[in-house]
């Protein structure tokens, strides 16, 4: 029954991607007569705007530019022309670094508020307040105070990251069901033990789910960051490719901004399969 549902779904997703595409194919090829359209507009776009040919690439020109970017991904001819490999590089070092300092911090804080309900509710004030803050609104604040650009941006990715794993981690010490840590007080397990052996498997589902939102969020999160500090990066690429009116590297950077950050759902994805088990 599973394996038929994965096989429809799979011929499902197919068709959708086809007729996609097929549409993004016959949207761009028109050359029809060109409305009246601003001037600036029209110096902006070139010649494709004012001749009636569609400015938006197609699906094989798109094709055609990410199979070049694939056949050499690590070419590095300067500052501002770096492959789409050395950018993705730049950007997963600085989303794992900052990410896992959010894990060093975030779960064992977690914990704590989870575990007691005086720090639940000393703490709680300070989450609230500070978790609707957009992470970019750091921005200025870590240029001015850290003074360097990539570790600002790490920093952005660290407070972005925080939260959801923070929250999550707190509600999953919290549901822990009060029999089982009845049972580990009757059979004299302490604290630090009863943590490690009975509210951590029984928290990590819902820790591992704060944890794939967390590395959501920071994905999202590095592209506007490189936009604003430049330099190296994915974000980088895409608003330096914009600069240089290279509509087909934009697409192709916005692609492989999608394909990495489903890699690194799906790594965590699983991970959360591993240790979820049927009660």
């Amino acid at each position: 029954m599973t394996r038929s549902l994965s096989l429809r779904a799979a011929i499902v997703s197919v068709a959708l991607f086809a007729v996609f595409i097929a549409a993004w194919h016959l949207a761009t090829r028109g050359t029809g007569a060109v409305a009246n359209m601003d001037p600036e507009y029209a110096k902006l776009m070139g010649a494709t705007a004012t001749q009636g040919k569609s400015a938006m690439p197609g699906p094989l020109d798109v094709g055609k530019v990410l199979w070049q970017h694939l056949n050499q991904p690590f070419y590095d001819k300067g500052p501002n022309d770096k492959g789409v490999g050395i950018q993705l590089a730049y950007s997963l070092g600085r989303v794992l670094t900052g990410y896992f300092l959010a894990v060093i911090v975030a779960i064992p804080i977690g914990f704590l508020i989870g575990m007691s309900a005086l720090m639940s509710r000393a703490l709680d004030p300070f989450i609230q307040v500070l978790k609707p803050i957009s992470p970019l609104a750091w921005m200025p604040l870590a240029l001015y105070t850290i003074k360097d650009s990539n570790l600002s941006a790490i920093f952005v990715i660290f407070i972005c990251s925080v939260w959801p794993m923070l929250i999550n981690t707190a509600f999953g010490v919290s549901a822990v069901r009060k029999e089982w840590l009845n049972v580990a007080r009757t059979l004299e397990v302490g604290p630090i033990r009863r943590a490690f052996t009975v509210i951590l498997p029984a928290a990590a589902p819902t820790i591992l789910t704060g944890m794939r939102i967390s590395i959501g969020i920071a994905w999202l999160v590095i592209v506007a960051a490189e936009m604003l500090v430049g330099g190296t990066g994915i974000g980088y690429f895409v608003w330096n490719e914009w600069n240089n009116l290279s509509i087909v590297n934009v697409i192709n950077a916005i692609l492989l901004i999608g394909v990495v950050g489903m890699i690194l759902d799906q790594i965590l994805a699983y991970c959360q399969r591993a240790v979820t088990f049927p009660e």
